[in-house]
Parts: structure tokens; sequence; C-alpha cells
């Protein structure tokens, strides 16, 4: 790893340093399970202290660029990041930017729906048994009366990844992460309250039958449809609690007066 010139402030050092080596990581000068050199001589080698070394390794670790191991054999270490890892992240990321940002309900809702859409041809050609019965599974778990609202919104958000996941891209699951598991949960939190469970069972089964018959056009027809309910959903909540249309009033997660699954 080349040097940095390091002209700026203390205080900045360990961010620029930790960027090196991401750079490093991501140009494949420094590879998947390759051990880096020890503190002291990283330390050396970019001419700073050994605290500051350390602080710029915690930020990789946090990043989960780096791993740590102890012992003989021990050192730090390019990890090698699982798409399952980094999804958890962008739904975390994806929450707290809805949450945050005074996304109106409109817009996390029209995101959502045609992000899962672009899954559609690739999912009725590609769907296995396994994703089939998940989200028999959860069609079945849905039409019990005795689920709370809690569990519903889960089994709801099952469903749909099922769907995502049936596409057999792993990038595009990952991509989706954020639509599916941070936007649904919280277009539910919103429209709970409001919806018909039986009439969103009724849709999650034709988008069910007709992915299991290849068909993608009724897919995305059925996916339309529950994103107009969805819509029709949240309007109606707005006009109850005598907000303006188009706006929940805050971020689409914040919860604002609408409460919350169960509560």
């Amino acid at each position: 790893m080349e040097r940095l010139e390091l002209t700026r402030k203390e205080g900045e050092l360990p961010v620029r340093i930790a960027a090196a080596i991401r750079d490093a990581i991501m140009s494949g000068r420094l590879i998947v399970d390759q051990r880096l050199p020890s503190e002291q001589e990283l330390a050396e080698q970019f001419g700073v202290s050994r605290p500051t070394m350390r602080e710029a390794l915690k930020r990789l670790a946090a990043q989960n660029l780096i791993r740590t191991q102890r012992g003989a054999t021990g050192g730090a270490f390019v990890n090698r990041i699982s798409y399952e890892e980094a999804a958890a992240q962008q739904i975390t990321t994806s929450t707290l930017l809805l949450s945050m940002n005074a996304v109106d309900f409109d817009t996390a809702c029209e995101a959502r729906y045609a992000l899962e859409r672009a899954c559609v041809p690739f999912a009725v050609t590609r769907r296995g048994a396994e994703h089939l019965a998940a989200m028999r599974r959860e069609i079945a778990r849905q039409a019990g009366p005795e689920l709370s609202d809690e569990a519903f919104c889960a089994s709801d958000v099952a469903f749909h990844r099922a769907l995502v996941d049936a596409a057999g891209n792993p990038i595009l699951s990952y991509q989706l992460a954020g639509a599916v598991e941070a936007m649904q949960p919280l277009m539910n939190m919103i429209t709970f309250s409001a919806r018909s469970r039986a009439r969103i069972v009724e849709m999650h089964r034709t988008i069910l039958e007709a992915t299991e018959a290849g068909d993608a056009a009724r897919v995305e027809a059925a996916l339309a449809a529950l994103a107009r309910y969805t819509m029709e959903l949240a309007e109606t909540v707005r006009t109850r609690r005598g907000r303006p249309g188009g706006s929940h009033g805050g971020g689409a997660g914040s919860p604002g007066g609408t409460g919350s699954p169960g509560g």
C-alpha cells in the first residue's frame, strides 16, 4: 500500500487511512483472507502513531471490511462479506433514511413496488419449490384470525421476500432488501388500522398462483393492484386524521399519530 501524503489535521488521519486500505481491498491489491501487516508495521508505513492506526482499523472493522483474530496466528484479515450481512446493513440504513428524511408515503410506496416488479420476469421462470412453499406457508399464516398485527406484518415481509428471492439473483435480493424489509414494515405500520387482511391474502394468493404458472403479466398486475390498495389505505388513514393528501406529514416511518401494529 502506498504511503499517504498526510497534509491535513491529525483528527482526519484515521478516516484517510481507512479509505486507503478500503481502496486497496476494493481494487484487489488486498485479497479476501489476506493478513494485514501488524498494527505497528502499518503505523510505520503510514507514518502515524499506533493509536491513530488503531482507530483506522476500528473503522474498517465497523464496515465489516476486516476481521481480527487472537493468538499466535491472529491479526487483522481482509473479511469476506456475505450478501446476508450486507443486506442487514442496507435494511438498517434504509429504515433510518425513510424515518429521518421526511420521505412521503407515496414516494416510498412507489419505489417499493417498482423495485419488486423488476424481479417478476426472473421470479416466474426461476422460482423453485422452496420459494413457492415459503409463499404458500405465509399465506396460510396470514389467514389465521389469531395472528397479531406484528406477526401479520412479519409474514407479509416474508411473503414478498420469497418472491424477490425466487428471481435467483443475489444482487437483486441485496438491492431489494431495503425495499422489502425496510419499506414494507413502515408502510404496514401506517396502514394496518385500515387494511382488510382478507383482501391482502387474496392478492397474495393471486401472486402465488401466477408465479407458479409462470405468468409474469398477472403477477405484475397483482402487485400493481396491491400498490394501489396500499396507497388508498394510506389516504384513508390521512383523511381520518385530518392530514392533507400526498404526504404522511413526516418521514414514511414516523408513527406521527398513526399508531403501530398492536399498539
